[in-house]
């Protein structure tokens, strides 16, 4: 992926490139789904609810005409739950080594989820996992996610 690409993607809400392999944001629409398989994208992780508020009509067939592999983790955001996040971690631990795109509706969920794997998976420390997350979002100010966030990492200690 390179940093052209990287500047028509910036149009996705809350975007981050974190590695060469990983980028997040928001809500992409069809278009932006096209420049990162065109960027080299070859996973879409949606961590979003198919609400017509914000999602695509068809993200899956859309996805799935570009070529890429697509998964769905529905996490509802009053009450994201540890199952969410194994389900995220073991969709992560299946694409290792791909590039992947994942996303919500505005990167609160997938930054926090991506932080969590970086620490608890990747073996990363909390200090330099979580200024990703919270250059686009304080969960403090969401308890559901404060909870969740302190529960997987105290688990995982």
């Amino acid at each position: 992926m390179d940093t052209i690409l990287d500047n028509a993607l910036h149009g996705i809400t809350n975007f981050r490139r974190l590695s060469d392999r990983l980028i997040t944001g928001g809500q992409p629409t069809e278009e932006q789904l096209a420049l990162a398989a065109a960027a080299g994208c070859e996973v879409v992780i949606n961590l979003g609810r198919l609400d017509p508020a914000y999602a695509l009509p068809d993200e899956r067939g859309t996805v799935g005409a570009l070529g890429l592999i697509y998964e769905h983790i529905p996490v509802v955001w009053a009450a994201p739950t540890a199952a969410d996040l194994d389900a995220f971690f073991a969709a992560m631990d299946r694409h290792a080594g791909r590039r992947l795109f994942v996303h919500c509706a505005a990167n609160y969920r997938a930054s926090a989820f991506v932080m969590l794997y970086r620490v608890l998976r990747l073996g990363w420390r909390i200090e330099d996992a979580r200024p990703d997350m919270d250059a686009i979002w304080d969960p403090a100010e969401y308890p559901q996610w404060q909870a969740l966030i302190e529960a997987a990492l105290a688990a995982g200690d």
